[in-house]
């Protein structure tokens, strides 16, 4: 039992890391700021998903994909979908001339509520798909490119494309997707409000104990015989198909795996501000969720949330203050961060952060050696009794 915690948590140090995290998004994020920057907060959180599924697609099997904004929208737009439907009950849209249907359809002369609506009316099956429909999605995409051998360079040209062919299916298929504008005007779950502050901070605690548990689950991954594969792989990827392993099936799961990650951070995200468009779908977006992962490290899942949280603080404080500078800032941080820092933010605390505290300790253990030692008073000397005397007598 114990070396399965020991490699659930990573050890010592990643226990340590991961405790620190929990409290940081747990205890000490709540209670220092307000319902608004909460919220805030919590919709940067839905990035890290995307960003630590990425370091496992990424950072350790080598397969880079510009293509996870697919993933986290086809998450966003399931969450959307029974949201909507549900915000379209009869006696809320009776003034429609078609009422029960959604707002948009409406606009666009739609009499009836599409076929691959109707199951999103459940809340279970919407769970599933929010999961299900990103998987699947790369489960085909995986099968295709993988088992051809097309990696590198060529697979994030094809994601880059497929990200870009379902952008432009969103918004020409207004009348059943929403159009440009997406699905809006996003307010209950289940009767539940969830534009309210309350509602809010419940939501972003779900998305931190969530983010926490992929975090679990990917360290799981990466500590058995198939994290071990993954990295082999990624360094000789030659060298572990002549050895007899399948390594488009390796590939094609933890495509899987980050396509899982994107999916439950689109649909905390919707939930997080009400609505789902086709701009978070698209090629920048999803060069985006690279930088995230970039910035924090590609090989680390702590570093990751790190870095989602970083980059889209400074999206936010640039494009408040630098509206039309924001994006040459995104660009100029990605390529420092592969030109100077290879690693990211884990890779300096590695290099430096180590070090520093291994000096703290070298200073501390210095000063315990030098400390002048207190002589210790002399013991008095045993006085014998009369009994003590008769026992030592032979």
């Amino acid at each position: 039992m114990k070396p399965f915690l020991d490699n659930l948590v990573g050890g010592k140090q990643g226990a340590a890391g991961l405790l620190i995290l929990a409290v940081l998004l747990l205890v000490v994020f709540p209670l220092a700021l307000d319902a608004f920057r909460l919220n805030m907060l919590g919709k940067y959180l839905t990035y890290a998903f995307v960003a630590v599924g990425l370091v496992l697609c990424w950072g350790y099997g080598g397969i880079l994909s510009l293509g996870q904004g697919i993933f986290f929208g086809l998450g966003g737009y399931c969450m959307a979908m029974f949201l909507k439907l549900e915000a379209s009950d009869p006696e809320s849209t009776k003034i429609q001339s078609t009422p029960g249907i959604p707002d948009f359809m409406d606009w666009n002369q739609i009499t009836e509520l599409p076929l691959f609506w109707q199951p999103f009316h459940s809340f279970g099956f919407t769970l599933v798909a929010v999961i299900a429909v990103p998987v699947l999605l790369a489960l085909i995409v995986g099968l295709a490119m993988f088992k051809r051998r097309v990696g590198d360079v060529y697979f994030s040209i094809v994601t880059q494309a497929i990200a870009a062919i379902l952008t432009i299916l969103i918004i020409g298929q207004q009348g059943l997707t929403g159009g440009v504008n997406g699905i809006t005007d996003l307010r209950t779950l289940m009767g539940w409000d969830i534009q309210s502050n309350e509602a809010k901070t419940t939501l972003y605690f779900v998305c931190a104990v969530l983010l926490l548990g992929c975090i679990l689950l990917g360290r799981f991954i990466l500590s058995s015989k198939l994290g071990r594969l993954l990295m082999a792989m990624r360094d000789k990827e030659e060298r572990v198909r002549f050895s007899g392993y399948d390594v488009a099936s390796f590939k094609v799961f933890v495509f899987c795996v980050a396509a899982a990650f994107a999916g439950i951070g689109g649909a905390l995200f919707t939930l997080q501000v009400g609505f789902m468009s086709p701009s978070f779908v698209g090629i920048v977006p999803s060069i985006e969720m690279v930088i995230f992962a970039a910035v924090g490290g590609r090989m680390s899942l702590l570093g990751a949330v790190y870095g989602a949280l970083l980059v889209n603080y400074g999206k936010t404080v640039f494009s408040e203050s630098f509206p039309e500078l924001w994006l040459y800032f995104m660009g100029g941080l990605f390529i420092a961060v592969v030109m100077y820092f290879p690693n990211g933010l884990a890779g300096l605390w590695q290099s430096h952060g180590r070090r520093w505290l291994a000096r703290i300790g070298q200073r501390r253990q210095a000063q315990v050696e030098t400390a002048p030692i207190t002589p210790t008073p002399a013991a008095k000397p045993e006085t014998k009794t009369a009994a003590t005397a008769l026992e030592t007598t032979p």
